[in-house]
């Protein structure tokens, strides 16, 4: 007879398992209930404090205001609220309802607002929105954010809404591994221009080499500020695919306020100062750029080149494609160099594509300026730009649009080339959208 030796680990993952639990907070709980679905707990920090690894914390419906009373941690600048530091812990809104967090009233004089400060590993943070998140410095340049990411890996950020508020909606600056899926972050804003310049929908700049695997998919940034999505002084490679970025830069009434580029990917500042040993290549795939104040796509002075894949840029104000390269110096900027470009689409830009260097400093095959192609609105299904804001579908998926999709007989059907993707048809489609003809 064969006996399998156990060891202590074992043991303690199988109890662990045995023992995970479902706790629940609601805006009408109490932090002395027990967390119950019938006596729930009130805050996030509560359930937290009651929870062990593989538990989950079930959001009731409803609105949850905060204020100052609910600040946990002052550390250097911040004023934390929700500081996230325990693994494996599920936050998850109860069923079908849609719970929201609202920072408003939580207003600290000279700090910035961190609504949540996840320094976790694997936790899950899905189905609710986050709104009114402060700025209160108002004197010199400054942000808050709504999640920061610091130390933080293997988190999974799902089906969120961060919008009205003045702060960045995500924002990374250590960890590995984290998964933004289905995240909108719109109609945020700073307090002044002091701020405003600050406000993107999404930030994500590792501050080591080995923060890699950050992902961020099918998700929107619209009315933010400054960027829709933004990766300067990154220190690792990030990815950001399947998402769309629009009307950044501007008040929702569309004052002109930051920088307001669609994906501003790299860069270091072009001031001279120190870069990262390796230069990481970030990945920028199938995403839709319309109407940004900038560009919609931005190389921001990165030394080297990215990867640019089928992506489609429409409207935007400075230009659909910037390209700009700084030399390692970073300091010179030159034309873009070392740069992967495939399958890209844009059209009516002011400028189409900008600060681009020739082939021989780039691999720039089958995309729309260097194609056979004469684009026109006629090559659309449609391009009424009312969709890009349609409620997402009701798993959270991005709504079902006609926007900028291919009309069945365009040269831009089966004009790409293959660049590691399924696609239908006899070659990939320029753009973000594949067809189905």
């Amino acid at each position: 007879m064969k006996f399998k030796i156990i060891s202590l680990s074992m043991l303690i993952a199988v109890s662990n398992l045995g023992f995970a639990k479902n706790l629940y907070i609601a805006p009408y709980g109490s932090d002395s209930n027990s967390g119950t679905l019938s006596s729930p707990l009130k805050t996030i920090m509560a359930a937290q404090s009651a929870a062990s690894a593989g538990d989950i914390v079930y959001i009731r419906g409803g609105t949850y205001y905060l204020n100052d009373s609910n600040i946990t941690q002052h550390q250097d600048i911040r004023a934390i609220v929700n500081n996230i530091t325990k693994d494996d812990i599920s936050y998850i809104n109860y069923g079908s309802e849609r719970p929201v967090f609202d920072f408003s009233n939580v207003k600290p004089a000279n700090y910035r607002n961190t609504a949540f400060m996840v320094r976790a590993d694997n936790c899950v943070f899905k189905g609710f929105d986050v709104v009114g998140v402060q700025v209160t410095i108002a004197d010199h340049r400054t942000q808050s954010e709504a999640f920061m990411i610091n130390k933080g890996n293997g988190n999974r950020f799902e089906n969120l809404a961060i919008h009205d508020g003045m702060a960045i909606g995500w924002y990374l600056v250590a960890g590995s591994n984290n998964y933004v899926l289905n995240v909108d972050a719109y109609n945020n804003r700073g307090l002044n221009h002091y701020s405003d310049g600050n406000v993107d929908g999404f930030g994500a700049h590792p501050t080591s080499a080995s923060y890699t695997g950050n992902v961020i998919s099918h998700s929107r940034a619209w009315f933010n500020s400054d960027d829709g999505f933004d990766l300067i002084n990154a220190d690792a490679a990030v990815t950001i695919e399947y998402s769309w970025a629009f009307y950044n830069g501007y008040g929702q009434d569309f004052t002109r306020l930051g920088d307001g580029n669609g994906f501003k990917a790299g860069g270091y500042g072009r001031n001279g100062s120190a870069t990262p040993s390796v230069i990481p290549r970030h990945t920028i795939r199938y995403n839709l750029a319309v109407r940004n104040r900038s560009a919609g796509f931005y190389a921001n002075h990165h030394i080297g080149g990215q990867n640019w894949i089928n992506n489609t840029s429409i409207r935007n104000q400075s230009a659909n494609y910037n390209m700009l390269s700084t030399l390692d110096d970073n300091r010179t900027d030159v034309k873009g160099y070392g740069h992967y470009m495939r399958n890209n689409l844009g059209f009516d830009g002011h400028n189409e594509v900008i600060n681009l260097g020739n082939s021989t400093e780039n691999d720039l095959i089958y995309n729309y300026f260097n194609l056979p192609v004469t684009i026109t609105s006629k090559d659309f299904v449609r391009l009424d730009e009312r969709e890009l804001m349609y409620p997402r579908q009701a798993d959270g998926s991005l709504p079902r649009i006609k926007y900028a999709l291919l009309k069945k007989g365009s040269d831009l059907i089966d004009a790409g080339i293959y660049a590691g993707d399924g696609y239908k048809g006899a070659a990939p489609d320029l753009g973000a959208f594949e067809s189905d003809y």
